[in-house]
């Protein structure tokens, strides 16, 4: 059956008016005591910074996550465990790290025996549901574990007149029907439609703003004239040998007292992605990066008034107050940066992610949280809301305490991985570790040199300190630490993925 959806900029932003229109049947009156209902929406290669309250591109406006952030708390500090859709979204659902609940690469099927955390709120009596983007596993668009209402796409999905699985059904939309629009309003017809006397679960999964980046067309070119400032790292590592400054015959070192190779030894593979299809220089096959930059931007502004018609509807139907939104992204992505495009590495741009709250009944307005929170953290916290105890492999926290402003312990290291693909072979296997301070970066399986930053000193990860005497101790320290958590954490295998296609091992079979 083909549905016939026409959506305008004044329907998007304010998307509950249209389905008004439609007389969808109406909540119950509020019950004395009301539930606890979670929204949670995932955007896809949301950097950290791409949003105008951090004026980081001055021209850019996301209006609504502003919103968020004056309304409910900034988590200043949130990172990924692995800067990759897959993995980060596992470890969402799983709340465990990747080579625990092994969806290491974005292609390899599911292993069996994982358990989502939106099963435990169906457990709990939650009406649970999905729309957009699944994007895990061996990903054929087929409804998954823990929700009673299923809306997604196989894949990438499509921008526009999208073919999305509805609980089983498959519905080709047309009409020039933008995926974003489309699947804010199938969410706030789904809250509608709940009895008001129980909790409901929405985990609200947008294609955007993974390339081929689309814009709505109420915002194409809306960027297009902007001027882009090139980061501060654009230009590292440097090509050549740049030249020697005198160097001590005894010591080894500069005539500044430091190990001139120390500062500028950067990985090789790091050139070597620059010069392909996820560096600058090539980028997307000879697509220029500034162009996707801004296209990049212009799509982001449908996720933002997603995010605005989902709140508006809250608090027109009375329920913000008992309503928990969360919102973030599942990865990164680097813009120019060390001349790279894609996300995938341990540096800040590809590791940190946007994350908001918005929970009048919980939170004190303007609240920021400068604690490290990582994606393995989503899953306990929505179960503490629900009022539902951390399953043991579980290996995240609940930052609702921190949302409420107790003093709590929490960590003061955050640990990554990433693990080599065969589809995408710039990038090797790394480890590492960051405190609010430093970072270590450890490669596995290139003939290459490591990584240490000073975060305090130079931000923008310019600097590779890697080889100086008087940072040797720290970063012993660290090496140490990320073999500490390895071993701890049974992650001393790295795990392998069949790369044939189809795949023939593992959940849905037999499927590419």
């Amino acid at each position: 059956m083909k549905l016939r959806y026409l959506l305008t900029a004044a329907s998007l932003i304010f998307a509950h008016l249209l389905l008004q229109a439609g007389n969808p049947r109406p909540r119950k009156q509020q019950p004395t005591t009301r539930p606890k209902n979670i929204v949670f929406i995932l955007s896809d290669d949301h950097r950290y910074d791409y949003m105008s309250f951090l004026k980081k591109i001055p021209w850019l406006e996301t209006p609504q996550m502003d919103r968020m952030v004056a309304d409910g708390a900034y988590i200043r500090n949130a990172f990924v465990t692995t800067a990759l859709s897959s993995p980060s979204r596992a470890s969402i659902l799983t709340g465990m790290y990747s080579h625990n609940h092994k969806v290491v690469d974005n292609s390899a099927p599911l292993p069996s025996g994982l358990t989502f955390f939106p099963e435990y709120l169906q457990q709990a009596g939650y009406r649970t549901a999905f729309f957009g983007k699944w994007h895990m596993g061996n990903d054929t668009g087929d409804p998954q574990p823990g929700f009673d209402h299923w809306e997604g796409f196989r894949g990438q999905g499509e921008y526009w007149n999208p073919r999305i699985n509805t609980n089983g059904k498959w519905i080709q939309y047309g009409d020039s029907a933008y995926v974003t629009d489309l699947l804010t309003q199938h969410a706030i017809e789904f809250m509608k439609n709940q009895p008001a006397d129980k909790p409901f679960f929405i985990y609200l999964s947008h294609k955007g703003v993974h390339a081929e980046f689309s814009p709505a067309t109420r915002h194409k070119g809306s960027y297009a004239d902007k001027e882009l400032v090139l980061p501060a790292s654009y230009g590292v590592p440097q090509y050549g040998i740049p030249p020697l400054p005198s160097i001590d015959s005894l010591t080894g070192k500069a005539a500044s007292g430091k190990d001139y190779y120390g500062e500028h030894m950067m990985p090789d593979w790091v050139k070597n992605q620059r010069e392909s299809w996820h560096g600058v220089d090539y980028s997307y096959h000879g697509r220029p990066w500034d162009v996707q930059v801004r296209n990049y931007c212009e799509t982001l502004r449908s996720v933002d008034e997603s995010i605005g018609a989902i709140l508006d509807y809250l608090k027109a139907e009375g329920l913000e107050e008992n309503t928990l939104v969360i919102y973030m992204g599942d990865n990164g992505f680097a813009w120019g940066e060390h001349g790279l495009i894609d996300k995938r590495q341990f540096y800040e741009e590809s590791v940190r992610v946007p994350m908001l709250v918005y929970c009048p009944g919980m939170l004190k307005p303007g609240t920021v949280i400068e604690n490290m929170i990582q994606n393995v953290d989503i899953a306990p916290t929505m179960l503490d809301y629900a009022g539902l105890a951390k399953p043991a492999q579980m290996v995240g926290y609940s930052f609702i305490p921190l949302l409420k402003g107790e003093k709590i312990p929490w960590r003061n290291e955050i640990f990554y991985e990433y693990y080599w693909e065969y589809d995408f072979p710039q990038t090797p296997t790394m480890h590492g570790v960051r405190t609010d301070r430093y970072k270590y970066i450890r490669y596995h399986g290139v003939w290459d040199t490591n990584e240490f930053y000073d975060l305090q000193d130079d931000p923008a990860e310019t600097r590779n300190l890697i080889a100086l005497p008087e940072h040797q101790q720290i970063i012993r320290q660290m090496n140490k630490a990320l073999y500490d958590w390895l071993e701890s954490t049974d992650g001393m295998n790295i795990p392998l993925k069949r790369a044939e296609r189809p795949h023939l091992d593992h959940r849905n079979a037999g499927t590419y």
